[in-house]
């Protein structure tokens, strides 16, 4: 097969790219350069020249044709001009699900010409054929495992898309890694949302949201105990950076149209604020037909944590869940991942 690889500079990339020369496959691989390494370098590391100087010397020491595709353009207008209006609601988006939906296995597809038949990332996933259905199965690694931020893909991006090392688990990868003696075989895990790479988020934060100054009160006595630059800086059950003594602080609530952070001694506060069994969810997609309303899991963020619950349909657009244990942090603009087994159902932003 002619296949296109995405490389990132990571380990994981990497063995996906060696497993598939060993099978003989034709390909070539593509580094995508995103908008925010070039125009927001001065607020961190540029992280994509270092990338860069791994990504080649993969390709040099496979043979492996290199291309460096531009996306800045498709990066502000499908995945970061959303995140920054969802901050600016005070919601919670995944901005990670929206890369891989409309960057990864959207616009990189739309640059690619249909001669390559697969596309293929070191994501820990795997995509299985089902009658004529093309299905998103979990990785055997359930703590690495990536169909969380898959669940948005299409049926045609399915059918396209190639994860060689989905059936591994990370501690395999690392092994092929050092038996292959690649570069990239020392080199750490990346953290965090993929676009802003190391640059750190509040950063990112302020340079597009601003600033704007706001009360920090005490949740049980309305008591003033200082100032802060913005409730888009801060999440529910946030204990860190918050600047104030006698703590540990919990932040247990957002005020947006006032611009007030509310905050308590009690980490229970912030168990009431956010704690929730039922909730509503829209912008639905299924990978499969729509589950039945009993015998499904879903989560709420990456991890191996699941929950049982059962949905109520209201129509196409919205749906009720109701799980079968309370979640302490469930967030308006965060995302539902619906599963059966080890099937990815498909997907849902919480209202």
């Amino acid at each position: 097969m002619k296949i296109a690889v995405l490389l990132s500079g990571g380990v994981d990339s990497s063995v996906a790219l060696r497993l598939l020369k060993e099978q003989g496959h034709d390909i070539t691989a593509f580094y995508l350069k995103i908008w925010l390494e070039d125009e927001l370098a001065f607020l961190g590391d540029c992280p994509w020249e270092e990338d860069m100087t791994y990504v080649q010397a993969i390709c040099d020491e496979h043979d492996v044709p290199l291309q460096v595709i531009p996306l800045q353009k498709e990066y502000l207008e499908r995945v970061v001009s959303y995140v920054l209006e969802e901050l600016k609601r005070g919601r919670t988006p995944s901005p990670d699900i929206l890369c891989n939906e409309h960057i990864k296995f959207g616009a990189f597809f739309d640059s690619i010409d249909d001669s390559f038949d697969k596309v293929a990332s070191g994501h820990y996933a795997q995509v299985e054929k089902v009658e004529d259905r093309w299905c998103l199965k979990k990785a055997p690694d359930k703590v690495k495992d990536q169909t969380y931020f898959l669940s948005s893909l299409r049926q045609d991006q399915l059918a396209r898309a190639l994860f060689p090392i989905g059936h591994l688990e990370k501690s395999e990868v690392r092994d092929l890694a050092e038996k292959y003696d690649l570069a990239t075989k020392t080199r750490k895990d990346s953290q965090g949302i993929c676009f802003l790479g190391k640059i750190k988020y509040r950063d990112f934060v302020k340079f597009h949201l601003g600033e704007k100054d706001g009360k920090m009160i005490e949740q049980e006595t309305g008591k003033v105990l200082g100032d802060h630059k913005g409730v888009w800086f801060y999440t529910i059950g946030q204990r860190q950076r918050l600047g104030l003594s006698g703590g540990p602080w919990y932040v247990t609530g957002r005020d947006l149209d006032s611009n007030t952070l509310y905050v308590s001694l009690r980490e229970d506060q912030v168990k009431l604020a956010e704690a929730r069994r039922t909730f509503t969810a829209s912008t639905i997609h299924w990978i499969w037909p729509r589950p039945d309303q009993t015998g499904f899991e879903v989560k709420l963020r990456h991890g191996p944590n699941m929950n049982k619950a059962e949905i109520k349909h209201f129509d196409d657009d919205k749906i009720e869940v109701t799980l079968a244990e309370i979640d302490p942090g469930i967030a308006a603009g965060q995302s539902v991942i619906f599963y059966d087994g080890d099937y990815c159902l498909g997907r849902a932003v919480i209202d």
